[in-house]
């Protein structure tokens, strides 16, 4: 029986697509959907009551401004020099917030309130309030209430004194500190179309999305236009119940697929291994090599001299020795691994350390024998 060119593709895209099965996740769980995001908000406040672990007058001198332009606003005008207003009790912050989509007006969220100058702490302190901004430059929320570091600063400190820090002092949240005045308008019921951004992007993956959601509202309804973005048509039924076709869609279960990934740290020594990575058949051989330096200083002490003679002098003599150690090592024969399990057994048997473990992936890699996408951080 004879096959077109057109139909051997097609089968072996088929085959492509379920020839390494993969565990199947929500979409929600690995990917968004276009529009529906949150939105950053900023602005910049004051934290008093503090017991005197507030801006200093040097490094503070914003804070005084603040501080007077608050007063005046407040209808006090003082005639006295600013610097005596600053009582180390008050902190200059900087306060950001993250505006959820859908989010309405007398709604609360969360605030991170953050020193701008050089306070010490901001435990016992209460944010006054400070309007939240978003890019646009207009005012989405107000923050106001006490600041939280879910931890303390004791002691003195200084003259013979101690002090006990735990936690970051600097920086800390106002819990449902800001209210929502203003909401940023999302329109989905309008929407004619839905696209899924996957937070990984992949072409299988992308392909098997779409897929997903064809089996469930009809074959053409999705398109996949990239490796990260999947476009669905909402069909007639589901006119003004856009909500509802959305949630349906976050529920399908989706085969992830990756490309083979090994994530080296090199500070921490931490090495991540991705599912589909696999090792060619080498050998392997690796060792330390430790080098010792040890100085030693000896003191020769001339003996007592007689009456009326010159005194002698000690001499130092240095001593240094230089050790080198090869640690032993053996050349292990690694045959070609096939599932992620089989590729720790061969690193395990070659019995390193991470850090080693590091240096022979890169070798590895250059040999040809990983792999895999080897990314160092």
């Amino acid at each position: 029986m004879m096959m077109t060119k057109r139909s051997i593709g097609a089968s072996l895209f088929a085959a492509l697509l379920v020839a390494t099965p993969a565990w199947a996740v929500r979409i929600k769980d690995v990917g968004s959907f276009e529009g529906v995001r949150e939105n950053q908000l900023i602005g910049y406040g004051l934290v008093v009551g503090l017991d005197r672990t507030g801006d200093q007058v040097i490094g503070g001198q914003f804070t005084i401004q603040a501080m007077m332009s608050m007063l005046n606003k407040m209808g006090v005008n003082l005639v006295i020099d600013p610097i005596q207003l600053l009582t180390r009790n008050i902190a200059s912050v900087m306060v950001t917030a993250k505006l959820p989509p859908f989010a309405k007006p007398g709604l609360t969220i969360d605030v991170l309130v953050s020193s701008m100058a050089n306070a010490k702490s901001l435990q016992g302190g209460t944010l006054l309030l400070t309007p939240l901004k978003a890019a646009n430059q207009q005012v989405y929320a107000v923050a106001q209430g006490p600041v939280s570091i879910g931890g303390f600063l004791g002691g003195t400190g200084g003259g013979g004194g101690s002090t006990v820090t735990k936690n970051h002092q600097s920086a800390g949240m106002v819990p449902g500190g800001a209210i929502i005045e203003k909401e940023a308008v999302v329109d989905v019921e309008s929407w004619e179309t839905v696209s899924v951004l996957l937070r990984q992007p992949d072409f299988t993956t992308a392909i098997r999305t779409t897929e997903a959601i064809d089996g469930v509202f009809g074959k053409g309804s999705a398109t996949a236009v990239n490796a990260g973005l999947v476009r669905a048509t909402i069909p007639a039924n589901f006119r003004g119940r856009v909500v509802e076709y959305i949630a349906t869609i976050e529920g399908l279960d989706v085969a992830v697929d990756l490309s083979a990934r090994v994530v080296v740290n090199e500070r921490t020594g931490t090495v991540v291994l991705g599912e589909h990575v696999r090792i060619s058949t080498c050998a392997i051989s690796h060792g330390n090599l430790t080098i010792s330096v040890k100085n030693t200083l000896n003191v020769s002490q001339p003996p007592a001299p007689l009456i009326g003679s010159t005194t002698g002098q000690a001499t130092v003599t240095p001593d240094v020795q230089t050790e080198v150690k090869e640690q032993e090592s053996r050349l292990v024969v690694v045959d070609e691994t096939v599932t992620l399990g089989e590729v720790v057994r061969a690193l395990n048997a070659v019995g390193v350390t991470p850090r080693d473990l590091v240096a022979i992936l890169s070798a590895l890699r250059s040999a040809g024998a990983l792999q895999a996408n080897l990314d160092i951080i």
